[in-house]
């Protein structure tokens, strides 16, 4: 009876826990969601929890905002966000598979070398970045955003241990003796295996490129190009007679919304992505 209650009460406490959770996790964006909802004036009196009747022109003032593209700022966002997502799983993939399924001579010197990239920070070769950027006339440009995500150490190092945990190497050499080609065994046979680790990178990826600011800042400098980051950060300096804060809070609700899309198309994947990923046979 004691083992009984005792479990009884960590399952009480559990799900205490577990709501009181959620609810720090989920209240903000109620918050943002019910502000998005009222005037300036109703904002400036203080917190309320009803939602209020200003939704709809809170979003024809974004959407007509001339000085502040905030449409275009998130079509630029996916546009770089998707490419990246893609370019950045595929060919970590691939090459995850390269180094996981054929054996050469400068194979862990390959290895180490892109572990050795992983712990080298993004600032330490801004510059460097900025100024070859600069030279090959891509500057104020969307494809230096998108282009360097092909190389992701981090996301390569996730990819490779999925593949030890995942792939046995039969399934390959079974293939080669049908006389099936390397990347249609790759396309065929290995991303589906990898589907789990790949939708799982993707969601990680499509975020940190949304919410990259430090590169878009030192790359873009047209309106028409700049990312939600990027025009979100120029609200700090807005005019304060022109400052309406029910504009500012649709701004954001609206900047957000591509990415719960994304997470709630991708999410089913992520515990068995996150869980075969860490575990080795």
């Amino acid at each position: 009876m004691k083992k009984k209650a005792g479990s009884q009460f960590r399952t009480v406490f559990a799900h205490i826990v577990l709501i009181l959770l959620s609810f720090m996790c989920l209240f903000f964006f109620y918050v943002l969601i019910i502000n998005a909802t009222r005037s300036h004036g109703d904002l400036q009196k203080g917190f309320s929890a009803l939602p209020g009747k200003y939704f709809l022109e809170n979003l024809k003032n974004v959407a007509n905002d001339g000085s502040f593209p905030m449409f275009r700022g998130i079509l630029n966002s996916v546009i770089v966000s998707s490419c990246s997502a893609a370019l950045c799983t595929y060919f970590s993939s691939l090459t995850a598979y390269g180094l996981y399924a054929y054996e050469f001579k400068a194979r862990k010197v390959a290895f180490t070398f892109i572990m050795a990239i992983l712990v080298m920070p993004t600032q330490v070769t801004a510059m460097g970045f900025l100024r070859l950027v600069t030279k090959m006339g891509l500057y104020d440009s969307l494809l230096p955003l998108i282009i360097p995500s092909i190389a992701s150490p981090a996301v390569f190092y996730f990819m490779y241990s999925y593949l030890q945990s995942s792939l046995p190497l039969s399934l390959v050499e079974a293939a080669r003796i049908d006389g099936s080609g390397e990347f249609h065994t790759f396309n065929r046979i290995v991303i589906p295996i990898m589907k789990p680790a790949i939708a799982v990178q993707a969601i990680f990826t499509f975020v940190g490129s949304w919410n990259n600011y430090f590169v878009p800042a030192l790359i873009i400098q047209s309106k028409s190009k700049m990312t939600v980051p990027i025009l979100i950060a120029t609200l700090r300096g807005a005019d304060y007679m022109n400052f309406d804060m029910g504009k500012i809070y649709m701004m954001i609700t609206v900047a957000i919304v591509p990415i719960i899309v994304v997470y709630l198309l991708l999410s089913k994947y992520i515990i068995a992505g996150v869980t075969l990923g860490g575990v080795k046979e």
